[in-house]
């Protein structure tokens, strides 16, 4: 079990511009972090919805992450540690009480299978019954799981982490990437001619900008000619689909079970619910909230919030379900 020091929470909290205010001794020892519910007197918790205000009024917890507003519902056991958003604290936090933390010993097995046309920097851990294939580059403190395949054709930044059973080619991968378990990424698309069914050849690449997380069983295909492209800082749940020519821009969140079809644009700052299904040669703007399954067959301009299938702006489509339940 970590034993992490507050002087370690107030660090993080403050290299990320987290302004911390509290009374808390920097060399006082927390254990680990729990809701509010949970916690006991040697842990560390959280309050950022009002629905647990009631559980706020009787916790264990030794210290808790708050807005200065709410400080005095916490009982007299409890110190706070005040800051202006405790979720955002606690994520930035959340890592250092992470035991299951995966980060390179610089060890590749000997169960491995490197090709001699490859190339591995320092500090690269491989685990056994992975092969490298030829024309990839990895970079250091690049951690990869067992049963994988990389490349050909990949290149891998620093400090990404690489699950077990992950099959990865014609693919960049940009610094602090998580690839969860059973992610392809890099395959052909579901490219033919209609008529004749005859298959296209894709020629392009994948590529995953910085500190972006791919969920367990996705997949990405690769483009037919230039690149699927995934921004930076984007979060992609368990069994997502994305097709190929996608370009997907910064700070995406894509629940599981979404399915995006070719050719499609979408842009930053994009929250899509589960099992949402979108149309492919597409252009969905920035900001846009696409409502748990939804089917998208039109543009979407930034900012809107759709529903439904045809998706439609959210307010029409909850009027569109009133109606139709009073003719039941």
């Amino acid at each position: 079990m970590k034993k992490i020091k507050f002087i370690d929470i107030k660090k993080i909290l403050e290299k990320n511009l987290v302004e911390v205010n509290s009374k808390i001794s920097d060399n006082e020892i927390f254990l680990s972090i729990k809701t509010i519910s949970n916690s006991t007197n040697a842990d560390l918790t959280f309050f950022s919805n009002l629905k647990y205000l009631s559980d706020l009024k009787k916790m264990k917890g030794k210290a808790c992450l708050i807005e200065g507003k709410f400080v005095k519902y916490l009982p007299k056991n409890c110190k706070p540690i005040i800051v202006k958003n405790p979720y955002l604290a606690l994520a930035l936090i959340s890592n250092l009480f992470n035991n299951e933390y995966l980060e390179s010993n610089g060890i590749i097995s000997k169960n491995t299978s490197i090709n001699p046309h490859s190339k591995i920097k320092n500090n690269v851990q491989i685990n056994s019954y992975t092969t490298i294939n030829a024309n990839t580059e990895i970079n250091e403190n690049v951690y990869i799981g067992s049963n994988s395949s990389i490349g050909p054709n990949v290149l891998i930044h620093k400090g990404v982490v690489i699950n077990d059973n992950v099959s990865v080619s014609n693919a960049i991968i940009n610094e602090n990437c998580i690839i969860k378990s059973g992610v392809r990424i890099g395959g052909d698309g579901f490219g033919f001619e209609m008529n004749t069914k005859q298959k296209i050849f894709h020629s392009g690449n994948v590529i995953i900008g910085k500190n972006s997380s791919i969920g367990s069983n996705t997949t990405i295909d690769r483009a037919v000619f230039d690149s699927t492209t995934i921004g930076n800082y984007s979060n992609i749940d368990n069994l997502v689909q994305i097709a190929h020519n996608v370009t997907i821009g910064n700070y995406a969140v894509i629940a599981s079970q979404v399915g995006i079809a070719g050719s499609t644009n979408i842009g930053d700052y994009v929250k899509i619910g589960g099992q949402a299904g979108i149309s492919g040669h597409l252009d969905i703007g920035d900001n846009v909230t696409i409502a748990a399954k939804s089917g998208v067959t039109k543009n979407i301009n930034s900012n809107e919030i759709v529903a439904g299938f045809p998706a439609k702006d959210i307010k029409l489509w909850k009027k569109e379900v009133i109606r139709n339940s009073l003719k039941k």
